[in-house]
Parts: C-alpha cells; sequence; structure tokens
C-alpha cells in the first residue's frame, strides 16, 4: 500500500481469494487496517493499464527454506509483483555466490565429512598452529574454512545448488588442494596418524585438542623411556596411560619421571584389581605388551 500501511479483507468475503484488489475503504487505524469496500483487480488489467511501467527482474538467492538456490525472474509494478516464474539459464556465477551464503549459514558440517577427513584437518590444523619453515601452512580451522569458501570450495560446486547435494561433493579433493606437494609428503612425517608404541601396536594420535594425546595401555608402553613426539620431534605427545580397562591412570608427557615416581603407586592401586595383568618390577627393562601378560620366550 502506498501509505506503508497493511490491511486485510475479511477471509469470509469474496474478494479474499482474489489475487489483487483496489482497496477504497479502510479503517483509520494507524496499523494494520481492515478493509471495507474494495473491487477485484485482474493482472491483464494492471499490465494493461501500466505497461509502461511493468518491470522483469532477475533474482538469484538463497532460500532457507528450501535450503536450496531459487532463481526466478519476477514482473514487477514498483514493490508489486505480478508474475513470477523459473529462470532459466541462470548465472552460473551468481549461483555459485548463492549456494556459498546458504553452507555459511547452514555452518561448515553440512558438507560430506568423514571421519578420516576431520582427523586430517585437525593434523594440519596442529602444524599450522606450531609454524614451519618454508611456505606458511594454510589454516584450516572451522571458522578459516567457513570465510574461505569461494576459494577452495567454489571449483568443486559445479551443478550442487542445494544442501541437498552437498553429499557428491568431492571434499576429499576440495581440502587437500590446499597444500601444497611438498606439504602433502611432510604432513605424515610432521603429524603421523599413528604411533607404533613398544608393544608393536599401532595407536592413533589425537589432535583434536590444545596438544597431541596419544592414549594407549601402561603395559604397551614398557621399556620406552624417552617422551615420543611429533613436529619433527620438536612436540612431545601427551601420553594419556591407561588401565586394563582403557580407563587414564596417569597423564604425563614426561614418561621418564612417570617411571620413576608414578609407576610404584599406580602398580599398588592396580595390581589388586587386575591381578591376572603384567606388573613387573622394572617396567624399563620388562617386555612391552597388548596381552594380559607377554609370551613367554623360547
Amino acid at each position: 500500500m502506498a501509505s506503508g500501511r497493511g490491511a486485510s479483507l475479511d477471509p469470509k468475503q469474496v474478494l479474499a481469494a482474489e489475487d489483487f484488489i483496489v482497496a477504497a475503504e479502510l479503517d483509520g487505524q494507524k496499523g494494520d487496517g481492515r478493509i471495507f469496500k474494495a473491487a477485484s483487480y485482474s493482472r491483464e488489467e494492471i499490465s494493461a493499464q501500466f505497461s509502461e511501467a511493468l518491470q522483469w527482474e532477475e533474482s538469484i538467492d538463497w532460500d532457507p527454506a528450501r535450503q536450496a538456490v531459487v532463481a526466478k525472474k519476477k514482473l514487477k509494478l514498483g514493490a508489486l509483483t505480478l508474475q513470477s516464474e523459473a529462470l532459466s539459464n541462470p548465472d552460473p556465477e551468481a549461483i555459485q555466490r548463492a549456494l556459498i551464503q546458504g553452507i555459511q549459514q547452514a555452518g561448515l558440517w553440512c558438507l560430506p565429512w568423514t571421519k578420516k577427513l576431520r582427523q586430517w584437518q585437525e593434523r594440519v590444523v596442529f602444524v599450522h598452529r606450531h609454524g614451519q619453515v618454508g611456505k606458511p601452512w594454510p589454516d584450516c580451522s572451522g571458522a578459516a574454512l567457513l570465510s574461505n569458501l569461494k576459494k577452495w570450495l567454489a571449483p568443486y560446486l559445479t551443478g550442487v545448488t542445494g544442501l541437498r547435494d552437498v553429499a557428491r561433493i568431492d571434499l576429499k579433493g576440495a581440502l587437500f588442494s590446499l597444500l601444497s606437494y611438498e606439504q602433502h609428503k611432510n604432513l605424515d612425517r610432521l603429524a603421523p596418524t599413528h604411533l607404533t608404541v613398544p608393544s608393536g601396536s599401532r595407536i592413533p594420535i589425537d589432535y583434536g585438542g590444545d596438544r597431541p594425546v596419544l592414549a594407549v595401555r601402561l603395559q604397551e608402553m614398557f621399556g620406552l623411556e624417552k617422551t615420543p613426539a611429533v613436529l619433527g620431534g620438536r612436540k612431545p605427545l601427551l601420553i594419556h596411560l591407561l588401565s586394563p580397562a582403557s580407563r587414564p591412570v596417569q597423564i604425563t608427557s614426561d614418561l621418564a619421571g612417570f617411571w620413576k615416581r608414578g609407576y610404584v603407586e599406580v602398580k599398588k592401586e592396580l595390581k589388586g584389581r587386575y591381578p591376572k595383568h603384567y606388573w613387573p618390577d622394572d617396567p624399563l627393562q620388562a617386555q612391552a605388551t597388548a596381552r594380559v601378560r607377554p609370551k613367554a620366550k623360547k
């Protein structure tokens, strides 16, 4: 309405079903009012009377309700939309911009992440945080990735118009494109996914926190005095030494100190609860084992 007010018809009136009406008489309320007298006004009549003022407008926007990009062209008379229809051959770049806006609204985790990709991201974030000589490592934190979608994800969005389509995105390829060839080669050396402990087991390293964590049963670390480290030996792991029931009994980044000062007390506490397990007096000379007890030597 020209006045900027809103007004409505009684839903029981016949004219309430019309797309367009001319309101001739309203109440005197300052806010939204009630229409008392009106006449129907067809789209054809409007088009004929205001033909020179009509304009087609194109819009390519993200629709939060549909969770998809909507491309339309609208026949407008000022702020009034007379006709709306799907836009044929919409601009791919405009669709991409709208889709990126939608992904940013939905959040980074609407993309097809896997456990391995999350672990890869955490390792890269760890290396970036601690800095390396040479080409800077990219910031792959969630916030950085979300704010830079156009840079790394846009080339992989061809044919995608909504969140229902994101499952087919090559997210691995998009993320891996952030690293140089040399960085890909160095990642396993600087931030390995696993560590082979004295028992022979390959234990995963968790890079999700402030410090990389190795959670391993205590008996599997017998014989190892020096705390394992990553980042070329510059960053000791935080060792979560576990009981036979896989509960943490000691958290340390000083393995040698634990064997000297902490092991005796831990042994006293756990030996009574787990008498079938191996509790040697000298853990540095003992055989590491992933079993209840180590195999007897032949």
